[in-house]
């Protein structure tokens, strides 16, 4: 009986998990969704232009992935130490944040080199412009969500656990 408890139990968590992940997954493709939009809208590229944007800009999307799955781990990183914070893991994490930062600027530079290049040096400013401001707003949304480090928290507020 016991093994069956355990069994559903460790059911229920990977179910649980699914789901969350399926959740994380909505909610990035909404995102995505969105993003497009306002560039399609913002970027009023003519026709000449817009088969190239799109190409290099799906390839950027590839990419920026990749930096994107590391800052979500880094948080949830965060996230699960933000109990037992101590000095070591806060450098590593800080650490962390500025590679991830670090890699998303080289990456939009990468791109900006292409799309200047291949489309025209204005639409590469222009996306590079909309994209950082994308970004930073994504970043805010995301610090104003995150409780801050506090020397002497036991635990996280609430709405964390």
């Amino acid at each position: 009986m016991k093994k069956l408890f355990v069994v559903l139990a460790l059911l229920f968590v990977a179910k649980t998990a699914y789901a969350q992940e399926q959740y994380a997954e909505l909610l990035m493709s909404d995102i995505k969704t969105q993003k497009i939009a306002v560039l399609t809208e913002a970027m009023a590229l003519d026709d000449a232009q817009s088969e190239p944007f799109w190409q290099i800009y799906r390839d950027y999307d590839y990419e920026l992935s990749a930096i994107v799955d590391q800052r979500i781990a880094l948080i949830k990183d965060y996230a699960d130490s933000f109990s037992t914070m101590t000095d070591e893991k806060a450098a590593d994490l800080a650490k962390l944040s500025f590679k991830v930062e670090s890699d998303r600027a080289k990456l939009r530079q990468k791109y900006y080199k292409k799309f200047a290049k291949d489309v025209s040096p204005l639409v590469g400013a222009r996306w590079l412009m909309l994209e950082r401001t994308i970004n930073n707003l994504m970043d805010l949304q995301i610090a104003a969500e995150m409780p801050l480090i506090q020397e002497g928290w036991e635990s996280p507020p609430s709405e964390y656990n």
